[in-house]
C-alpha cells in the first residue's frame, strides 16, 4: 500500500464523539491522517479553548494512535494539505444540510488545488445531532455533556462555563448580560 496522508481539519472546540469517530475511521483508511487544527486568525466564530487547549484535549481523548497526528494551522487548509504532505482532505457530513456548504467548500478546494481531493464521510448515525455549538450550548447552561465529548473535554467545559473543576453536570451557571 502506498504511503496516502489524509487531513482531517477543523476547529475542534471541542472535540466530541462525533469527530473523534470520523478520526478513528479516516485512520483506518489511511496510512497517516493529520488532524489539522485551525487557529483563527480572525474568528468567524466564537471559539472558547484556545489552540493549545483544543491540541491537548483531542490528543488525550485519542491516546496513543500510531497514525494520527495533530497539529495546529492558520491558513488555507489546502495549503496546510500540500505542507503536510497530503493528497486527501477528510470532511464529515452529519445531516443533509451540510451538503451543500461541504461541496462548495471541496469545489473551492479543488480550484485552488487541483491534486487534493475532498472525501466526506457520513458520521455514524449516533452522533448526527452532535456539533460543537451544540455541545457549548448545553454545557454552558449546566446540561450534561458526558454522553457527547470524552471525560477530559466536559471537565474542560465544566470548568469554563462555571471556574470549578469537576465532572459533576447540571449545575448552576451564572446569569450573563
Amino acid at each position: 500500500m502506498s504511503n496516502r496522508i489524509a487531513l482531517y481539519p477543523g476547529t475542534f472546540d471541542p472535540v466530541h464523539y462525533g469527530h473523534l469517530n470520523l478520526m478513528m475511521r479516516a485512520a483506518d483508511i489511511f496510512t497517516q491522517l493529520v488532524v489539522g487544527v485551525y487557529e483563527h486568525r480572525l474568528p468567524t466564530k466564537s471559539i472558547i479553548f484556545p489552540v493549545e487547549e483544543r491540541i491537548q484535549m483531542i490528543q488525550e481523548a485519542l491516546g496513543d494512535v500510531p497514525n494520527i497526528t495533530v497539529r495546529r494551522y492558520s491558513d488555507m487548509t489546502v495549503k496546510f494539505a500540500r505542507e503536510v504532505g497530503a493528497k486527501v482532505i477528510v470532511r464529515g457530513l452529519r445531516v443533509f444540510s451540510d451538503f451543500e456548504f461541504e461541496f462548495r467548500i471541496a469545489l473551492a478546494n479543488k480550484r485552488l488545488d487541483p491534486d487534493i481531493e475532498t472525501i466526506n464521510l457520513i458520521t455514524d448515525e449516533a452522533h448526527t445531532f452532535l456539533s460543537g455549538s451544540t455541545v457549548r450550548e448545553i454545557a454552558s447552561l449546566g446540561g450534561d455533556v458526558s454522553s457527547m465529548v470524552p471525560p477530559n473535554v466536559a471537565r474542560a467545559l465544566y470548568a469554563r462555563f462555571d471556574g470549578r473543576h469537576g465532572d459533576e453536570p447540571n449545575r448552576p451557571v451564572p446569569l450573563r448580560d
